[in-house]
């Protein structure tokens, strides 16, 4: 009987050990995407992917606590802090969040290139961990189905643009020059030229061919399923729309833009032309609706379903909020 006993304990001991191994492999096993989702609008990303809207929650950079990585419920309006890492350039799927960790930075400061950042990290939702996918100095990270595709720094290469699966391997280099990879439409991510050209470009990301879609000096393409924007140098950054069966862009706004952000059926964005009339603006996607928001200069443009947000430029630390609709007044973006 002892040893009946005895047997019976060491069994019921093995079982525990090998279920407790079983849930911490499933617990930790990388969930893939079934589709080429996309981990955040273009817009965002351009404004250094400060917020990202996914499943009714938003995961952002919190002003109040040193841009610490937080969600938020849109329904309940409840928020929680994820993880203390200085967060920029988030993406979301259904199981992670993807974002870049500033956490060496002395001074909080988001610009093109501004390499103080120190990793490209992935947030588990289901179990609160972090996983770092790419040590090296990262930048511009965009989710296109199971791929990360971002700029990656080395003091060997420079900045060149890379890839990697979202579990952290595979990484490898896609291309030699750091083309922006924030406008992502399915499959495909669009980029204008940097070296040779400025032509806007789209990439089949499922067979990392390229093609040209419009000949130009053209800068920071956004595309959606009927349109493409861009800034069109030769205008004076002007803005101007590509339609998908049209072979010449017309120009939506005529004035300097510095920022924008398209979200549906309107554009947000940043005006400074030579003449000092800066000022944060917003228009139809036909022209339509000219609207100036609040003179003076503005940056991180980043829009939710719900709400536009902003920053002063040299005043970064204080995000502003107002409506999508534009109906509401504005007022600082206060997360407790």
């Amino acid at each position: 009987m002892r040893n009946i006993r005895r047997y019976l304990i060491l069994a019921v001991i093995i079982l525990i050990i090998a279920g407790y191994a079983v849930f911490y492999y499933l617990s930790n096993k990388t969930q893939w995407n079934d589709t080429y989702v996309n981990g955040n609008t273009a817009g965002n990303l351009y404004n250094n992917g400060l917020f990202c809207e996914r499943d009714g929650m938003v995961y952002f950079s919190n002003p109040n606590d040193s841009h610490y990585l937080y969600s938020m419920d849109l329904q309940t309006g409840e928020t929680e802090k994820l993880y203390e890492d200085i967060a920029s350039f988030i993406n979301a799927d259904d199981r992670y969040v993807y974002y870049v960790r500033n956490n060496v930075a002395k001074d909080f400061q988001f610009s093109f290139l501004h390499f103080n950042t120190n990793s490209l990290c992935r947030y588990d939702l289901k179990t609160g961990k972090v996983k770092i996918l790419d040590s090296a100095p990262s930048i511009y990270a965009s989710l296109i189905g199971n791929y990360i595709y971002y700029i990656h720094y080395t003091t060997e290469t420079a900045s060149t643009l890379y890839r990697m699966k979202i579990d952290g391997s595979e990484a490898e280099q896609v291309d030699t020059n750091p083309y922006f990879t924030c406008s992502a439409n399915g499959q495909y991510l669009y980029y204008n030229g940097i070296e040779k050209d400025h032509n806007i470009y789209q990439m089949d990301t499922a067979t990392g061919t390229s093609q040209t879609i419009c000949s130009g000096n053209y800068w920071m393409p956004s595309a959606d399923n009927e349109n493409i924007y861009f800034m069109d140098c030769e205008q004076n950054y002007a803005l101007v729309r590509l339609g998908r069966s049209q072979k010449d862009p017309v120009t939506v706004v005529k004035d300097r833009i510095e920022y924008y952000n398209v979200y549906g059926d309107t554009i947000y964005f940043q005006r400074n032309n030579l003449d000092g009339d800066a000022a944060f603006c917003s228009v139809s996607t036909d022209g339509s609706n000219y609207r100036v928001i609040r003179e003076g200069n503005y940056t991180n443009i980043n829009v939710t379903s719900q709400n536009v947000y902003f920053s002063e430029v040299g005043k970064e630390d204080t995000i502003y909020q107002m409506p999508v609709n534009g109906s509401g007044t504005i007022s600082v973006f206060d997360p407790k």
